[in-house]
This record gives structure tokens, sequence and C-alpha cells, in this order.
């Protein structure tokens, strides 16, 4: 197998069969060897049935229905443990971006006689100017700079899911085992050769990336990656300590000099409304990593695949990279059309 074209499906319906014509035409001016993996990641409408039946007319799609949903990106990650292709092409199936973007990624990727040249291993795609409202984009910026000062390996600014892949680097990718998912991260800690290209994202009308989605997915990013909000809330610690030990020295010079206390009680009140605060909010951001260690202890399966249609696995899927069983294997019926 050439090329794994991999999608998510989640409310995907009224564009899954325009993606797929488009994705097919893309294909095959490249190679006739390829597959379409889509990923049913527990959407409302009827994307399982649209994937299913495009699954019935042609061979070369496998559709995977997920028991519910887990989210976009253990999603991508679970797309990418069943497609076979020595070159993975990750993209959302909503059309934002166009999947007639293989082609250039291929090239970009590859020269003529196939040796990987320029890029490497990975060809992303990002934007030249975010998309969207004034908001969004003042909200995207602020969370890349936020990210990126707390984080080792900054991730490229304005990346987005289309991306074209080795198989090398995929199985590297693979390994990562974290429950709760950030993708964003794991595509740069994983490293290998990774060169960027210049896409244009259509903005789509309701999107499922809400704000306070965003808010969350930074949260989630910051407490994945760095430990320097931890390290923060010690040097903090430290320079309140000072400033209490200043503060203390001041009101007894001012009591040996000029033989008064120093009367406060607002200063007093908004002393211990602020150590307050600050105290719960130390409190909280420990909270939250101590959670994520409750979470990835818990050991759960990464995600549960319900059943796989359309085109069968070449070959057994091996124990699976996050600590599950095989998701092919007999409890999952392999069917060589609608299921």
């Amino acid at each position: 197998m050439n090329i794994s074209i991999v999608t998510t499906l989640y409310k995907s319906a009224r564009h899954l069969e325009v993606f797929y014509r488009r994705a097919v035409a893309a294909a095959e001016a490249i190679t006739d060897s390829f597959e379409i993996v889509m990923v049913d990641d527990g959407s409302p409408d009827d994307s399982l049935a649209v994937a299913c039946l495009l699954a019935k007319k042609d061979h070369r799609i496998r559709v995977v229905e997920l028991s519910r949903n887990f989210g976009h990106h253990k999603a991508l990650m679970t797309g990418l443990e069943y497609a076979e292709g020595d070159y993975c092409f990750l993209i959302d199936s909503d059309l934002e971006e166009d999947p007639g973007l293989l082609r250039d990624f291929y090239d970009k990727l590859t020269a003529e006689g196939g040796d990987v040249v320029e890029g490497g291993d990975v060809v992303y795609g990002y934007q030249i100017d975010r998309k969207g409202g004034l908001i969004e984009r003042w909200a995207g910026d602020i969370a890349y700079r936020v990210f990126n000062s707390l984080f080792v390996h900054p991730i490229p600014r304005n990346h987005v899911t289309v991306r074209l892949m080795t198989r090398d680097y995929v199985n590297a990718l693979l390994l990562h085992r974290e429950q709760q998912t950030v993708i964003g991260g794991l595509w740069v800690i994983t490293g290998f050769r990774q060169t960027g290209m210049p896409v244009n994202k259509i903005t789509r009308e309701n999107a499922d990336y809400s704000l306070r989605h965003r808010w969350h997915m930074l949260l989630d990013s910051v407490t994945s990656f760095s430990e320097i909000p931890l390290v923060a809330i010690f040097y903090l610690g430290i320079f309140i300590c000072g400033l209490s030990v200043l503060v203390g020295v001041g009101i007894i010079a001012h009591k040996i000099i000029f033989k008064t206390l120093i009367e406060g009680w607002v200063s007093v009140m908004v002393s211990v409304w602020f150590l307050g605060g600050l105290l719960i909010f130390c409190v909280g951001v420990i909270g939250i990593y101590i959670s994520k260690i409750f979470i990835e202890t818990k050991n759960r399966p990464y995600t549960i695949v319900r059943r796989v249609h359309g085109a069968a696995l070449s070959k057994r899927l091996p124990l699976s990279a996050h600590g599950t069983e095989n998701r092919s294997a007999e409890p999952i019926p392999m069917r060589s059309g609608h299921a």
C-alpha cells in the first residue's frame, strides 16, 4: 500500500461525498495503490451511514466505527493505527482544507525516484494568515504565544491538521500513550525532519471548536507538555515570602522609629483576599497536574472500536500502542461490505 488518506467523521455527512471524490482524484493522480481510512468519532448525524455506503461501492475505503465520541485527536491517532500505507495523509473531512493538497504535499516530500528529500519525514500545512474573525485570530495568537513560551519544543504557528507523513514517522508517533491526547504537541516531540507548507483554510460556519473548547485545549496543552507552571509556583512562593519579610521589617522599623503601629484595616483585608486567592490558584494548578496523573494511572482503553466496515486489513494489528488489546481482534467483526 502506497498512500493512506486518514480522516475523522463528526457531523461530516453533508461534506463526505465531495470529500471522497476529491480525495480519490488526488490519490489516483499519484498512484493506484491507496486507501481511505475514515474514523467515525461517535458522530450524531448520518456520517457513518454515508461512509458505509461509500465503502460498499469502493473497496479501498475502511470505516472505523468508535463505540462513542472520544475526541478529534484520539480519533486521528486511531485512524493512523488502522492505516497501512507507506505514506499517511492526515486531513479533516469538513473541506476546510482541500484534499487535493495531497499532490502538492507528495511532490514536496518525495523525489521522482521515491527518495525522501527536503522535508524528510513530514510535510505539514500552516496558514500564513489565520482564518476567522478578529476575536478568533486574537485568541489564537495569544494561545500560540503562551504555549510556545512554556514549551521546550515550540509548535509551528497556525499549523493545521493536514499533513503527509512517512511510515517511520507514523510508527514513532503511535508510540505515545497519553490518555489526554494533545496531538499538536505530539507531532512536534516525535521529532524527525519536518517542513511546513502554506495552505488556504476556508472559514466554515458552525465550526465545532468554540472559544471555550479552545481554552480547554490550551489548558490541556500547557499541562500536558510543560512543568513550568509548577516551577513558577515555587518561585512565586519564594517571592511572596521575601516580600512579606520586607514588609515585616518595615513595620518593625516604623514602630521603633515613630513609636506607633501602622493602621490599615483595608490593606490587611486586601492582603488576606489576595493571598487567599493566590493560594487557591496555586492549589488549582497543582490539582490539574494531579488529575492528569490520576487519569493516566487508570490505564483505560485509549479508544474502543465497535466495528470496522469495508476494506479488511492485510495483516493483524499488533498490540495497540496505547495499551489496549488488538482492535481488529475477533470480537470486532471485519466485513467486506456494509456491516
